[in-house]
């Protein structure tokens, strides 16, 4: 890859990306109004740059990406930037708009970039395309997943999860996250062989966990949110591999679902992929009124979490996390923005996708399960979205180092009937949900070695966020062991019906070309949207 521009670094090793103010240093980055554009709508572009001139690119990005716009020799200028940035948004100026007339539905990966000293300089951004109104829809909408994005972005030195205060070793979360700023680096395009948040080495007796995707972004010069979210880690790679076979995608965000309930219409499969944890009430909303009206939806990603609220005419997301800090508390509980499984919100996550995050938790991260098989394990052999894959009760696909079941991964609160395992309904999960497959999780990292290895996700953590949903009411099943378990499961809802392959890394098992991950994908995807282009059926 070319070289990234400079940063401010921060005390731990990790970058933190914001303008340093020094003229001298190679500075290039860019950002647009929105996520999302129809066909035609002009895209404001804004660039901050040490430059004296740039460039821009702007791809298709896909399984054969295609250049569809350039512009060379653009003049260039450095902006005053907030401190608080990553909260309120650069408010640089618009510096070019880039006309969209004929383009396509697709992920448009907008490059800048400056020469300095004989090197190349890039900085980038994104814009998703919609179909155009009068155009037939594809029969799959693919859903970005624009709401985790804003919640693990750092550029200007912040997200939802750390950043504020004077010690970098305390994590102080910023409750708002500005759509108006760049993307942090990685998060939009990075090398195939960047390591991922399942770590697929299992540590002989005695070895220290590590955390290969942190451990790179500190050498390399990425976000040490990289591997967390979004388009280089988790969408593309579904994508790719769906063009390959001859899907035929229309592209969403969750703003798009947040912004209009008609959004889904016409679709005969909404796809999600990767990691989702961020969901507003009206992105559920929409979801729930697909499949009442007999959409289906096929969830190929894990760890469904928070609710956030969109505010600032779409322009800002918040999330406060403890409900206590939400300045909606007293008037109005069911929009606070702490976790689905909080009683006050009375919307338990089980009922949209059956299951939840906060049931599932971590495999194969740092020291969580760390020698886990990184697969599933069947339960229900004779489930329709096992047809033709040969696996039995017991067998396990996926398993390390592909990780299909990784990183994080969503459960529901269940017992074992006579060998199977049965939804207790206790999270809300609905009674006619089918656990097809799961995999041992742990809901946090416990320090065994005294302070001295990095836990990225402590077990701690997730203690005190029960405590502040719950005080001392706290359900049964949060109780006991910090254990829960990664699941497929599928449910019938009104009259239409959702698969949930409950992990952030099923993508893996599809860029790795696990035959197994495949084949369900393909049952599920035929199933739900009719066959690809090229098998026979018309989609």
């Amino acid at each position: 890859m070319t070289s990234a521009p400079r940063y401010a670094w921060s005390i731990p090793g990790f970058p933190i990306e914001r303008p340093s103010g020094d003229p001298q240093q190679p500075e290039i980055w860019c950002y647009t109004d929105e996520f999302a554009y129809s066909p035609g709508d002009p895209i404001d572009l804004h660039v901050h740059t040490t430059a004296d001139t740039y460039d821009v690119s702007v791809m298709l990005d896909g399984a054969r990406p295609r250049e569809v716009f350039r512009a060379e020799g653009l003049p260039g200028q450095a902006h005053e930037t907030p401190d608080d940035a990553y909260a309120v948004g650069c408010r640089w100026p618009v510096a070019l708009t880039i006309e969209t007339d004929g383009w396509e539905s697709g992920f448009y990966l907008i490059v800048v970039g400056m020469e300095r000293d004989g090197r190349r300089y890039e900085g980038e951004h994104f814009a998703v395309v919609r179909r155009a109104a009068d155009a037939e829809p594809a029969p799959i909408a693919l859903v970005l997943t624009t709401s985790t994005l804003l919640a693990y972005n750092d550029w200007g030195g912040a997200n939802h999860y750390r950043g504020l205060g004077d010690d970098p070793y305390t994590d102080i979360p910023t409750p708002l996250s500005a759509v108006q700023r760049p993307v942090a680096r990685g998060m939009l395009r990075k090398p195939d062989t960047a390591p991922r948040s399942a770590n697929p080495h299992t540590p002989e007796p005695g070895e220290l966990p590590r955390h290969p995707a942190y451990e790179w972004a500190m050498v390399h010069g990425f976000s040490r949110h990289h591997a967390d979210a979004f388009w280089a880690t988790y969408e593309r790679h579904f994508v790719v591999w769906a063009q390959e076979h001859g899907y035929r995608l229309d592209y969403l965000t969750q703003h798009d679902l947040h912004h209009d309930p008609s959004a889904l219409d016409g679709y005969r499969c909404v796809v999600f992929v990767g990691h989702d944890e961020y969901w507003s009430r009206e992105m559920r909303d929409v979801v729930d009124a697909y499949v009442d009206g007999g959409g289906r939806v096929a969830r190929f990603g894990g760890n469904f979490v928070w609710q956030v609220r969109i505010e600032d005419d779409g322009h800002t997301q918040a999330c406060y996390k403890d409900p206590a800090l939400d300045p909606l508390r007293d008037s109005d509980p069911t929009l606070v923005t702490t976790a689905w499984d909080a009683p006050g919100l009375q919307r338990p996550p089980g009922s949209t996708f059956g299951l939840s995050g906060l049931s599932g938790c971590y495999i194969r991260y740092g020291s969580a399960a760390s020698r886990a098989s990184g697969g599933f394990t069947i339960y229900r052999p004779n489930h329709w979205s096992l047809a033709d894959t040969d696996l039995g009760y017991g067998d396990v696909f996926g398993a390390a180092p592909v990780c299909v079941a990784a990183f994080e991964v969503d459960g529901a609160d269940f017992t074992m009937h006579r060998g199977l395992p049965v939804a207790t309904g206790s999270d809300g999960a609905p009674d006619n949900l089918e656990i097809v497959a799961m995999a041992p999780a742990t809901r946090g990292e416990i320090d065994r070695w005294g302070g001295t290895v990095p836990l990225g996700a402590p077990v701690a953590e997730w203690g005190g966020l029960v405590e502040a949903m719950f005080g001392q009411d706290v359900p049964d099943r949060f109780q006991g062991e910090n254990y829960g378990s990664g699941m497929i499961a599928s449910f019938t809802r009104g009259d239409g019906e959702v698969f949930c392959a409950g992990s952030t890394e099923w993508v893996n098992g599809l860029r790795l070309r696990d035959p197994y991950t495949e084949a369900i994908t393909h049952t599920v995807l035929r199933r739900y949207a009719g066959r690809p282009a090229g098998e026979g059926d018309d989609q």
